[in-house]
């Protein structure tokens, strides 16, 4: 039985090096999109007014991936949670996150084709 008890403990300490190297892959994906979400703003604001969409397809796209992670990190967390109240907890986070992911998604899609039919139309 001891050596039971080691392997789970092992176990949640892997986890949680997971987890924390997931969440932290999450952050550094929303500190990209901001970067990229700034630098693309100041190349294009000297020549043309200021570019919403193209802002929002870059950022968007950075945000989605780092839901991605989170939600990896959510599904890390469920293997070593303690509880039914902490697995129904994170299980309502990963649906949300799930949703998120999705809808934006859907929308970055749109997006991308309205850019699409733009650019075609001034070509």
């Amino acid at each position: 039985m001891e050596w039971f008890e080691q392997i789970e403990a092992a176990l949640q300490h892997w986890v949680t090096l997971f987890r924390l190297m997931l969440e932290s892959v999450s952050v550094l994906c929303i500190v990209c999109g901001l970067l990229a979400g700034i630098r693309c703003v100041i190349i294009n604001f000297r020549f043309r007014s200021f570019p919403f969409l193209e802002v929002r397809l870059r950022f968007g796209s950075w945000l989605a991936l780092a839901l991605e992670f989170q939600l990896g990190s959510d599904v890390l967390s469920t293997t070593i949670a303690p509880s039914f109240q902490a697995l129904g907890k994170l299980a309502a986070i990963a649906v949300i996150r799930t949703f998120l992911n999705y809808f934006l998604t859907q929308e970055l899609e749109t997006e991308q084709e309205l850019k699409e039919r733009q650019r075609r139309s001034n070509v």
